[in-house]
């Protein structure tokens, strides 16, 4: 039984994002060519970006497989926030596509589903998307009102460039 906190499970893979929530699409050129693919592909699936991005993580395995509980903390001291979630899907090469999505669990501020994905492009342009839906379900990401999805753009960004960094200097 799952206790994933939304019931449209799956949408970030399959589209379209459900009504009711906010969504965001942030997507960063982070390359080119099947050598940066390879290289982002293992950043994000093995965890390396978040944790190069400044966040914690917790996560049963050494890469991003559905079913898998993962908990990711971001801020300082009593400021830090923890967000559980699930792995519930996975692509790693189809069809030019490496990444994950993972969905809100108990105790996670957001109600939704949020994907990492990396996309090797006809031209060999290597592309960073973050794709996501949510809505408040804690009282602070209530309060936070029209903040939270300016946070969210945010940290997409710094995911984005950090991933740019991590590939630039493999």
């Amino acid at each position: 039984m799952s206790t994933l906190t939304y019931p449209e499970v799956g949408a970030t893979r399959l589209g379209p994002l459900p009504r009711g929530y906010h969504h965001l699409h942030h997507r960063t050129r982070i390359g080119r060519g099947a050598a940066d693919f390879a290289t982002a592909g293992a950043a994000v699936t093995e965890w390396r970006m978040h944790r190069a991005s400044g966040a914690r993580v917790e996560a049963p395995g050494r890469r991003a497989e559905p079913g898998g509980s993962v908990r990711v903390s971001l801020g300082i001291g009593p400021l830090r926030f923890t967000a559980p979630c699930e792995v519930i899907w996975t692509a790693y090469g189809e069809d030019g596509r490496t990444g994950f999505g993972y969905g809100t669990l108990a105790g996670h501020p957001e109600r939704g589903e949020e994907c990492f994905v990396v996309d090797l492009a006809h031209d060999g342009t290597v592309w960073f998307t973050v794709l996501a839906f949510s809505r408040p379900a804690s009282w602070y990401a209530r309060l936070g009102g029209p903040l939270v999805p300016l946070v969210q753009h945010w940290y997409a960004r710094r995911l984005g460039r950090t991933l740019r960094r991590i590939v630039a200097t493999s």
